[in-house]
């Protein structure tokens, strides 16, 4: 799979985490994230991730910042993306299986990095379920 995932300051320890878990897991990883834990404005890094779900150049988006509401705000402006919220693997379980999430969105500051990468597992190993769930996931982009 091919991964793009994006960080502020509060999310780098976690995104370079993920990142070596998902390369030694065979993924491609692109990095629109920064580096640095010198304070950042995350739209900046997040938009570019989102930009890479709705043109379809990777499978799915990880976002992390500090509470993971800005980033998951940012993301959600783009029409086509579904950047979920988690904060466990349950959640993000649901919002794969329910809400065809696209892009998951990281809390660096309220979870733990063991379940940071469970998390990043579950949702790429989780399917959408379909049936009642694509009518409502239709609606959720306006046409």
């Amino acid at each position: 799979m091919k991964i793009s995932i994006g960080n502020d300051h509060a999310g780098t320890e976690y995104k370079f985490a993920i990142t070596e878990y998902l390369k030694a897991q065979g993924h491609e990883v692109i990095n629109h994230g920064t580096d640095s834990e010198d304070s950042v404005d995350y739209p900046d890094f997040v938009h570019p991730v989102a930009r890479d779900v709705v043109s379809e150049d990777v499978d799915y988006g990880i976002i992390v910042c500090g509470s993971g509401n800005g980033a998951n705000m940012t993301a959600n402006k783009h029409q086509g993306v579904r950047s979920a919220l988690c904060w466990n693997k349950e959640i993000t379980q649901l919002a794969r299986e329910h809400n065809d999430a696209n892009i998951l969105s990281i809390p660096a500051r309220y979870t733990s990095k063991h379940q940071v990468l469970e998390m990043v597992q579950v949702f790429l190993d989780t399917a959408f379920d379909g049936g009642r769930h694509i009518r409502r996931v239709g609606k959720i982009d306006p046409k």
